[in-house]
């Protein structure tokens, strides 16, 4: 998936979450959208590739693309980090569900990911598509338009606390 899908997917999952979460909305999407972001690290023309060009060719020298990057193991490890050095929940869970629809996401391209890293078999849903395709800009389209329907939630959540 390209990366405005990912963003998107960021975004959808993380308000989606809020409507369970009594977290802070707006930390909780702005960190979905880096979290969404993260595992492309391992890609040098992804959008956080392209942002941090050092790190991204050593993560990829070391694991290659749609590996450990998009892996339970990074998710895992990225989880623990956040809970040791970040106090704030609404930014450690909007990084984490932005990662899981970053992984989930990239599961439906044909490449698939290494979910169970560093076991080399890919995992993929049973529908594909090839990143960029037409059916990806329809994924994408259906992300906005839950986007629009979870924000529409939230905001009548709170004008009925005011």
């Amino acid at each position: 998936m390209q990366g405005n899908t990912h963003i998107v997917g960021g975004i959808t999952a993380s308000l989606a979450f809020a409507q369970i979460s009594s977290d802070n909305p707006l930390v909780l999407v702005g960190a979905g959208v880096i979290g969404a972001l993260l595992p492309d690290i391992c890609h040098g023309g992804s959008k956080i590739g392209r942002k941090f060009p050092i790190i991204s060719k050593i993560v990829n020298m070391l694991f290659g693309h749609r590996s450990f990057t998009h892996s339970l193991l990074f998710l895992f490890l990225v989880m623990m980090l956040l809970h040791t050095f970040v106090p704030y929940e609404s930014i450690s869970a909007g990084i984490v569900i932005g990662i899981a629809s970053h992984i989930f996401l990239d599961m439906g391209t044909k490449q698939g990911v290494k979910l169970f890293f560093p076991i080399s078999m890919s995992i993929r849903l049973p529908l594909t598509t090839k990143t960029g395709s037409k059916v990806e800009k329809v994924v994408f389209m259906l992300l906005t338009m839950l986007s629009v329907y979870f924000s529409y939630e939230i905001v009548v959540k709170l004008i009925d606390t005011l």
